[in-house]
């Protein structure tokens, strides 16, 4: 019998049960008790329709009250010291101050995990760190599974992944957070001089890292599980040799002792440069991931070991097209013939990165719905697939058949191609989107246009998006609330947020994108080729949800988006106002995004479609402009090879979208959330004008790239972390100010938070940027 297994299931429920639950604990509203209650019944009912669709081996540990990776550091005591863990059980409280902040620490650093748009929250290490068992959840995760009647396979963070993607810390700066870390095993290159005893390579630390890993693993045996499912997932990256050569000396450790059959899982790409090493290893089977890397199905299945298991991921857990079962089967059905019953089938990887169930979409159109599938349907997919192996294909013939038909309506249909787009991208032709002059001579004329003074001060766009706020826009979508009374209101928010920016001082205010659900969103509504669910929520970090637009078919605009909201701005403020819009890259890397065409041409076209709207801008009056792109890094493909190819075309899709401005219309990005040092060329042939980046949680560690780059244009290097509740002090955002004014020259320097504001209350907003115009003001005195 083949079985079938499943990597993870998004943990947030049908209804984002988990964030309402966390955000009540938050806010005092629930207990510790009733927050845990919370999570035991997602898991039973998450356990229980995997089980219900005819998965064999559950996951546990896939669940976490905010993330997977921290719940790792807190299993192995990786708890960094200003946390005040005395030792024992690292409660919720610890738990969360390391992912939100304290009232007196700031938060562990987040960055993006892999190329998807989850984040993680990164451990930190120290070169005399010890490891310890800290916690017991995934043990009693373990027991809540076995209790119900399932066969859990515990989900562990494997040894190599977990030190690959956490980063270097001096304890001797950890008052201060002053991270000093690297992602290339080597602890000192690229990164300036060390700091403290900074200076050390992680991988060190493996020694004292198995032990801890060898407990879990006999734990676990002691608990009568067969199969533990142990994430190497940094094994798809670049890795180098003596990291390769540590995979094999840490899984010959854990074999050494009492321990479950091992599944050691890949996913995200291909691993098939690593095939011999990967066979040789002392585990009981491997996963791969055959949506991303196909090809890689048949450099295992030569010489693969007679006594190991292989799964195949070939339902895809990353976006929500309908699998093409008939291509699934041909990549399957070699594999059931060399291996028989040691050929396991799965998604490719976590549904996590999936929406929970498309039963709960009653307002999309059957065609399209027919198009789709969320992560129930995906395991639906996936057990089809094994009965088709086991019974043959004439078992499932009325299933197969019924997918046959949706793929061929999603080929056909008149609704995916528009010839006008396509008239659009022939007429660019090679154009690479440059503008008219050279960032030096734009730099004159936006400097006499504005006369801002030095260190200018801005916010990334978006305000606190209030009560009020939320259900205005759900009173409008229901039609309790008419056009014209939902206009008024978004207009008084607007003017409240430009009124409070005049009052605290800031230099170039925005509107505060009361109008908008979501970055994405809010563009993909008013988009062509763009369709949305009710329910289709992805985890983003923590609390934070996103609902990713469903792009499927060719992008265009048929009217302005943002031109109005941005003109009623202008006209309350003689500051110059700054208009929003996100950029073609991100808007294609937060949504579930066609895979009947290149992304580069789906990039283009937005891109296109993003230009009519900077033109449209600049035609009512707006001089600065900020298109966002936050997922540029997270679009890098995992492979170095690939890199140059990628970001040719993700440059220059940012490129034609400011295109059009005049010299004097100033062009804005922001990026958050990701490492940018091993791509400052291709950030620097974006050409914005002004680049704005999260730099806060690694004490402006980033700066030090740019600066040794010699990056050309002005850059605003985040001052506080808005992704915590903590308000930071005057002193602390005046000492990340000198020390980005070390590195960049102070008259290219700009101030504004880490991120937008939305998810914060004004009760955080308001005195931090209060503090935030403060110690600006101060630093334009010391550098006076």
């Amino acid at each position: 019998m083949t079985r079938v297994h499943n990597l993870g299931f998004p943990r947030i429920g049908h209804r984002r049960e988990l964030k309402k639950a966390t955000e009540s604990f938050w806010a005092g509203e629930l207990d510790a008790a009733g927050l845990e209650a919370q999570g035991a019944g997602l898991r039973e009912r998450h356990w229980r329709i995997q089980q219900t669709c005819g998965v064999h081996l559950v996951p546990v540990g896939d669940f976490s009250f905010y993330d997977q990776m921290l719940d790792m550091s807190c299993t192995l005591g990786a708890i960094p010291p200003r946390y005040g863990f005395q030792g024992g059980q690292v409660d919720l409280a610890t738990f969360f101050a390391m992912a939100r902040g304290s009232a007196t620490q700031p938060a562990m650093e987040m960055t993006k995990w892999f190329d998807t748009n989850y984040h993680y929250i990164v451990p930190e290490f120290h070169e005399t760190m010890e490891f310890r068992l800290s916690s017991e959840r995934i043990f009693q995760q373990v027991k809540e599974a076995q209790a119900l009647g399932l066969e859990p396979k515990p989900v562990l963070v494997g040894p190599i992944t977990y030190l690959w993607l956490g980063k270097e810390k001096d304890p001797e700066a950890e008052a201060h957070g002053e991270l000093q870390h690297h992602h290339d095993g080597d602890a000192c290159h690229g990164h300036g001089s060390p700091v403290g005893n900074a200076c050390f390579d992680r991988l060190g630390l493996l020694p004292k890292l198995l032990p801890v890993y060898a407990e879990i693993l006999a734990k676990l045996a002691d608990l009568g599980v067969e199969w533990v499912q142990m994430d190497e997932s940094a094994l798809v990256l670049d890795l180098p040799a003596e990291w390769l050569e540590a995979l094999d000396s840490a899984y010959a450790h854990l074999k050494a002792g009492r321990t479950p059959r091992i599944l050691l899982a890949t996913y995200f790409e291909s691993v098939a440069e690593h095939a011999p090493r990967l066979r040789a290893l002392p585990v009981a089977g491997l996963h791969l991931d055959l949506r991303r890397a196909p090809a890689q199905r048949d450099v295992f299945l030569q010489d693969y070991p007679a006594d190991r298991i292989l799964s195949l991921g070939v339902v895809d857990g990353r976006n929500v097209w309908r699998t093409d079962l008939d291509a699934a089967l041909d990549l399957l059905k070699p594999a059931a013939q060399a291996l028989g019953d040691r050929l396991w089938v799965a998604p490719s990887c976590s549904l996590m990165h999936s929406p929970v169930d498309l039963e709960q979409e009653t307002e999309l159109d059957a065609e399209l719905k027919s198009w789709l599938a969320f992560a129930v349907q995906k395991l639906d997919e996936t057990v089809l697939l094994a009965r088709a192996l086991d019974q043959g294909t004439e078992a499932v013939a009325a299933e197969l058949e019924n997918a046959r038909r949706a793929v061929a309506s999603r080929r056909s249909s008149p609704r995916i191609h528009n010839p006008a787009v396509d008239a659009r991208l022939q007429a660019l032709g090679s154009d690479d989107g440059h503008r008219a002059h050279a960032y030096p001579e734009r730099a004159k004329a936006q400097s006499a246009r504005f006369r801002l003074p030095p260190f200018p001060t801005t916010t990334i766009g978006s305000f606190p998006q209030t009560p009020e706020i939320r259900r205005a826009r759900m009173e409008h979508r229901k039609g309790g609330l008419s056009d014209a009374d939902y206009h008024r209101a978004m207009e008084a928010e607007i003017a409240l947020v430009v009124r409070e920016q005049e009052r605290l001082g800031l230099d170039v205010p925005v509107h505060g994108e009361p109008e908008r659900n979501d970055m994405v969103e809010y563009f993909g509504e008013q988009l062509a080729g763009f369709a949305f669910t009710r329910h289709g929520w992805v985890q983003s970090y923590g609390s934070r949800y996103v609902k990713p637009p469903l792009i499927f078919g060719d992008v265009s605009r048929p009217h302005p988006m943002t031109v109005e909201w941005a003109r009623y701005a202008q006209s309350l403020t003689s500051r110059p106002m700054k208009g929003m819009l996100t950029g073609p890259v991100t808007i294609l890397q937060w949504s579930f995004v066609r895979d009947d065409q290149p992304r580069e041409r789906t990039a283009l076209q937005i891109a296109l479609a993003i230009r009519d709207e900077v033109q449209d801008l600049i035609d009512a009056g707006i001089g600065i402009i900020q298109i966002d792109e936050p997922a540029y890094r997270e679009g890098l493909p995992l492979k170095r090879r690939d890199w140059d190819s990628y970001l040719a075309w993700a440059s220059r899709a940012f490129r034609i979208s400011a295109q059009i401005a005049p010299d004097d219309v100033q062009i804005h990005t922001h990026m958050c959330y990701s490492e940018f040092n091993d791509i400052l060329p291709a950030i620097a042939a974006m050409d914005a004008d002004v680049i704005t980046i999260e730099t806060s949680r690694s004490q402006m560690e980033l700066l030090d790239a740019f600066a040794t780059f010699n990056y050309p244009n002005e850059i605003g290097p985040g001052v506080y972390d808005i992704h915590s509740p903590r308000v930071p002090t005057i002193e602390e955002m005046v000492h990340l100010m000198e020390k980005a004014a070390r590195v960049v020259p102070a008259e290219r320097l700009w101030v504004n938070p880490d991120c937008g504001l939305k998810t914060r209350k004004w009760a955080e907003v308001t005195p931090a940027l209060e503090h935030m115009v403060q110690a600006t003001q101060e630093i334009r005195k010391r550098l006076a």
